[in-house]
């Protein structure tokens, strides 16, 4: 069972961009009314390749684009656009649509949801948005491959079915609440010492899961939950940096807040049920494995919040430098 553990953590690793895993490669299309049923277009972006080169909108019928302007005729934008080449050099559109009275419209897009319907108005589709965020968020998390590595570290350290709900719970309910104070602007964390935090928390979990592995105990293995909410704080701030990129209202957080926790608990609970789906195949099939098998998974998650922590503090130092 260990031995597959580690092969696991080993692809996470492989998968895992070590310096920033939290944030996500954004594009941005700023979509502005100039007259009736004509706009302009502009791209932004997070990542390093020009959006347009990669990120290609299918417009709604009856709109044509040519260079930078968008021609609607009478009809308005409205119905559906799509974005081909989400999920390559991107993994996540947003698309702000500014009305010529002045108010917006923001539509999320992502591999999973790569079309969203346009209005001429700004009441939109409140279901269409809500699933939008939810898909932003899964996306977020599954992207989020550290905060993924310490979940299955908390699965090494945790023993019994109560236990772990109260920790899964505990670290839930922290990065919800850091969650919404970063998204409202109660308080911010600068990224590069964030993520050292981040990784740091990785790197506490190694020696634990070795620790359990023992038969010996400590603090954390004795209250897994109290480690988990005390973290769990800390990837709040990090899970954060995805809805910072929208640059969203104030009118439009509550939704998008709400919607995006809700995706980042789908893909948590997720991976927490394929962890321990994994689990009882491996008890169940009972095959012969060496001590230096069963070690590995913790040795790996040490050795790897090691790395990053590592790095990301030599990152931190030298953008103080």
């Amino acid at each position: 069972m260990k031995a597959l553990l580690a092969t696991l953590v080993a692809l996470i690793a492989l998968a895992s961009s070590p310096a920033y895993s939290h944030e996500l490669s954004m594009a941005e299309l700023e979509v502005r009314e100039t007259a009736a049923g004509t706009f302009v277009t502009t791209w932004l972006a997070s990542g390093n390749v020009p959006p347009g080169q990669e990120l290609t909108p299918i417009w709604p019928k009856g709109c044509s684009s040519q260079d930078e302007q968008v021609q609607c005729g009478s009809g308005g934008m409205s119905g559906m656009l799509k974005m081909e080449g989400i999920g390559q050099s991107y993994s996540a559109a947003l698309i702000k649509v500014y009305w010529r009275d002045g108010s917006l419209h923001v539509y999320p897009l992502t591999a999973a949801q790569p079309s969203a319907r346009l209005l001429d108005t700004t009441s939109g589709s409140v279901a269409d948005t809500a699933i939008a965020y939810a898909n932003l968020g899964i996306e977020h998390i599954l992207l989020g491959v550290d905060h993924l590595l310490f979940v299955l570290g908390l699965l090494l350290i945790v023993g019994n079915r109560w236990m772990l709900l109260k920790t899964i719970t505990a670290f839930t309910v922290a990065h919800s609440i850091t969650l919404a104070i970063a998204t409202f602007g109660v308080a911010h964390v600068a990224p590069a010492p964030l993520n050292a935090a981040i990784a740091l928390s990785i790197l506490f979990l190694g020696p634990e899961v070795v620790r359990c592995w023992r038969g010996e105990t400590s603090f954390t293995i004795r209250h897994p939950w109290i480690v988990a909410f005390a973290f769990g704080l800390l990837h709040g701030f990090g899970f954060a940096s995805g809805l910072a990129e929208l640059g969203l209202s104030r009118d439009q957080i509550p939704l998008a807040l709400l919607m995006f926790n809700v995706g980042v608990e789908i893909g948590q609970l997720g991976f927490v049920l394929c962890i321990l789906l994994l689990f009882r195949s491996l008890r169940l099939l009972a095959f012969e494995r060496s001590s230096v098998a069963e070690r590995l998974p913790g040795y790996l998650v040490g050795t790897l919040g090691a790395f990053w922590t590592i790095q990301r503090v030599f990152i931190l130092l030298k953008g103080i430098a």
